[in-house]
């Protein structure tokens, strides 16, 4: 008897623990908003309904002051910390592409040559995240469920479905401009799941296209944005002018589909995407009960931002119209997965900057770095004093690039090769500091922009000497159109981060925190160790602690 209550007393005890459950949300949605600066969720506040930003703000909470920590400031390292916790420094995203420093090869992101495309013949299909050395949330959630959680990336650009999703993700997809389909790799799976191609055979961004882009509201009633004709925005072959109505259905002939990217309705087109694979796959209803994550990122309002610049009408249109999305897609959740069984942020990779050559227009201070001029200089400076060309690859990601190899291989001292380019780089205008990587005793700058330069050091994928501009300066030239972003300032370091939903307690703080604090939150929220790489803290206040 006494063994048999044993048995009893052990299998009630197993059977309640195969029974209870780890609270968790049953969804989270991550949704990035590619180039979105902090003040957009206020600045065309007057125009949002109230089931957009206005209810991410009211039910949520905002964290109002946060920064990104690093530099550059690019769309592939902010997705990969945002997910990571983590820095260049750590998490080996260097940039959008980078050189490698032991070869000199250039590298994109989120290149991998031993995969397939799946749903293409592209080259656009070989990719995975193998380049991200940090684990994920995503990657954490999946371990800690054993894997039976269910992860999915969806992003118009690659790097933006590939990165957040990490790992171990069931599958990421991205936008195939050719085609106009959503696309994976053989990372993911061997072939894409049959309800992605009844969505394809739709051809939504041909349909979108077709459309046109007129303006939301009358266009004399934009008084957020400059005239529509300016010489700050990019036209497309065929334009006369950068003005509305954008006659789409007729720029494709020659733009092709790509054209979806830089219209707000690319951002329609992604949220189509994402309901479809919450739909299919059944995310959020887990017949394991584990809860599943969604990582989507919106890329048009980076591609509007970078060819019709921050003050345009397009740009006021484009977030007046994503208001709109968001309360749609907000709404699908709440029918779908049900309110308050879900957990909702929105935060952004980077911000953006005005154009220069507008700032400086209106009387500010600004500029342009010619880096590809300056590179030229500094060339024949050393083909002068050292007897030989191409001692410099390249000054991407406002890095100098050293050829290592040949360097090496000419026994050349490159100390000395360094001095040189430093003393070059700081009689450039618009350059504050200029840092040897190298030498620490060089780092007599601003402590807060210091730690920016280290976290954003990769030794083996970043170059040696690191150019830091003065505000409103950035390379181009005075023809450049457009927005950019890649600097250490505010107006592209301060982000957007709304919390929302389940576990989170609305309200709003202006306490300094970081992108890499947001992996730690979310680590905290779901009972999980964070990512492996992470350097962030959890934000208490968002989680009522």
């Amino acid at each position: 008897m006494k063994r048999l209550l044993i048995a009893v007393v052990s299998l009630f005890a197993t059977s309640s623990a195969l029974i209870a459950q780890v609270e968790r949300p049953k969804l989270v949605v991550g949704l990035m908003v590619d180039q979105m600066r902090w003040d957009y969720l206020y600045q065309f506040a007057d125009r949002y309904g109230n089931d957009g930003f206005k209810r991410i703000l009211n039910e949520g909470f905002s964290c109002e002051n946060t920064l990104i920590p690093y530099i550059p400031t690019y769309t592939a390292i902010g997705h990969s910390t945002v997910y990571t916790g983590s820095v260049p420094s750590i998490h080996g995203i260097a940039g959008n592409d980078w050189v490698i420093q032991s070869s000199g090869q250039e590298m994109y992101c989120t290149q991998d040559d031993n995969v397939k495309g799946v749903g293409t013949q592209e080259r656009e299909g070989k990719q995975s995240p193998r380049n991200l050395l940090a684990s994920t949330i995503t990657d954490q959630l999946k371990l800690a469920t054993n894997f039976r959680s269910k992860v999915i990336g969806i992003a118009i650009k690659d790097r933006g479905g590939i990165l957040p999703a990490g790992h171990f993700a069931d599958a990421a997809y991205w936008f195939e401009s050719k085609s106009g389909d959503w696309i994976s790799s053989t990372f993911y799976m061997e072939n894409l799941p049959n309800w992605v191609g009844k969505f394809n055979k739709q051809h939504l961004a041909e349909k979108y296209l077709k459309q046109d882009w007129n303006t939301l509201y009358p266009i004399e009633t934009y008084v957020n944005s400059i005239t529509d004709d300016n010489i700050y925005e990019g036209k497309w072959a065929g334009e006369k002018s950068p003005t509305f109505p954008r006659k789409t259905s007729a720029l494709m002939k020659d733009a092709g589909l790509e054209l979806i990217k830089t219209t707000p309705q690319g951002n329609t087109f992604t949220l189509d995407f994402a309901k479809a694979a919450i739909e299919n796959e059944n995310l959020g209803n887990n017949p394991t009960k584990s809860t599943d994550f969604l990582c989507v990122s919106l890329s048009a309002t980076d591609y509007v931002g970078h060819r019709y610049s921050l003050s345009s009408i397009e740009i006021e249109d484009t977030y007046l119209r994503l208001d709109r999305d968001i309360a749609e897609f907000l709404k699908y959740l709440d029918n779908k997965v049900g309110k308050g069984n879900y957990t909702f942020f929105l935060t952004s990779d980077h911000a953006a900057s005005y154009n220069p050559l507008f700032y400086t227009d209106q009387k500010g201070s600004g500029g342009y770095l010619f880096l590809r001029q300056i590179q030229k200089e500094i060339d024949a400076e050393l083909t002068s004093k050292f007897g030989h060309k191409g001692l410099v690859i390249s000054m991407m990601n406002y890095q100098v690039h050293l050829n290592n190899k040949l360097i090496d291989s000419l026994n050349l001292d490159d100390q000395e090769i360094k001095k040189t380019i430093i003393k070059n780089l700081k009689k450039q205008d618009g350059i504050a500091y200029v840092v040897d990587m190298e030498n620490a005793e060089n780092m007599f700058i601003p402590a807060p922009i210091r730690e920016k330069i280290i976290n954003g050091y990769n030794r083996k994928n970043s170059g040696v000497i690191q150019i830091v501009a003065e505000p409103q300066w950035y390379s181009g030239t005075p023809r450049s159109t457009g927005t950019t972003h890649g600097v250490w300032s505010s107006y592209d370091s301060h982000i957007p981060l709304v919390f929302m939903g389940w576990g989170i307690k609305p309200g709003k703080s202006n306490k300094e925190v970081y992108s890499t604090d947001i992996a730690p939150t979310l680590a905290s929220l779901l009972h999980v160790m964070e990512p492996n790489g992470s350097i962030g803290k959890p934000i208490v206040e968002v989680l009522g602690q």
